[in-house]
């Protein structure tokens, strides 16, 4: 025979009907994500993520961006660019290769849709590179060697840290379009823990054969870890893993305080024990993200996702005033 307490633990697991959506010709984006939040699966997590986004931007927290994956050959440079000026970033995290690939565009150099069932040595021959469907003419990079090329020269022989490093880069770019420019422009700092691992690096090691160029690789810790301790409360947006995420996260592990808000958007899964695939309930065990922290993990192309959260929340926003 079952208890009462039985019962009601039944019952509690049984509280919420899988609500079947329904699609509208004149829906808002943050409308059909709404629509789409007592589903299951995807669907109901992003919907999830847009709420907890949503409600990291309007309190008042330090919102930390993770930015790793080819996001910009992908299309999503601008959408990060906007982000920064209208202050949903106050600290970007990420790859050399995105930073490289801000700087082509900023160049009027662009990438082109291809195909990624190409025939990849006859790119080759054709000079043209290739990131899965996306090509990048091999002629690019000479633009934009003389591009750094003469930022280098113009950057003197002070030490500088990484964060100040990419500071004198945007400022010397034009296009407001531009990642670099933007955080230049609003005084959002950046942070590339691995620069030396892309064509920034490639360009500064070469620049360092017959010049000087002083770089520090540690000085940007204890600014990132100052913004850390003196933020009341802190969200982090990580697109995918790696370095910009672990950055964020060991940053947070040295202060006596751990992330109140974090979405993770990936494609990667656990069981190999990689950053990228990891939970962000793993990060608890860290003391990294709090245990009663609004944390989510969407498991999905993240050009697809990004998007559509950051499109969902500037509805909700926008329309709560």
């Amino acid at each position: 025979m079952q208890s009462k307490n039985d019962t009601n633990t039944k019952c509690n697991k049984l509280d919420r009907k899988i609500r079947q959506a329904e699609i509208k010709s004149d829906m808002s984006v943050d409308e059909l994500i709404k629509e789409i939040n007592g589903c299951a699966f995807g669907a109901g997590r992003l919907s999830e993520a847009v709420d907890i986004y949503s409600e990291m931007l309007t309190e008042d927290t330090t919102k930390f961006f993770g930015l790793a994956g080819a996001m910009v050959p992908a299309g999503m440079r601008k959408i990060v660019a906007d982000l920064i000026r209208d202050g949903h970033i106050d600290v970007l995290v990420t790859t050399g290769a995105n930073l490289v690939h801000d700087l082509v565009e900023s160049l009027g150099l662009h990438h082109y849709k291809g195909s990624a069932l190409s025939n990849d040595m006859e790119l080759k021959n054709e000079e043209i590179n290739r990131i899965y469907d996306v090509y990048l003419p091999e002629h690019h990079f000479t633009d934009f060697e003389e591009k750094m090329q003469s930022i280098l020269e113009d950057i003197g022989e002070e030490t500088v840290s990484i964060r100040e490093f990419l500071t004198h880069i945007g400022n010397n770019l034009e296009d407001t379009d531009s990642i670099l420019k933007t955080a230049a422009d609003m005084n959002v700092p950046i942070y590339c823990p691995a620069i030396q691992d892309s064509m920034i690096g490639l360009q500064a090691w070469l620049y360092k054969q017959t010049n000087r160029l002083n770089v520090d690789a540690f000085a940007d810790m204890k600014e990132l870890i100052d913004i850390c301790y003196d933020a009341e409360k802190s969200g982090a947006l990580l697109i995918g893993g790696g370095v910009p995420k672990n950055y964020i996260f060991q940053s947070m592990l040295v202060t006596p305080k751990e992330l109140d808000y974090a979405i993770q958007l990936t494609m990667d899964t656990p069981e190999t024990g990689g950053l990228s695939g990891a939970t962000l309930d793993e990060a608890r065990s860290w003391g990294k993200v709090g245990e009663y922290a609004r944390s989510l993990t969407v498991h999905a192309d993240a050009t697809i996702t990004l998007p559509i959260i950051v499109a969902a929340a500037r509805n909700r926003i926008e329309n709560n005033g």
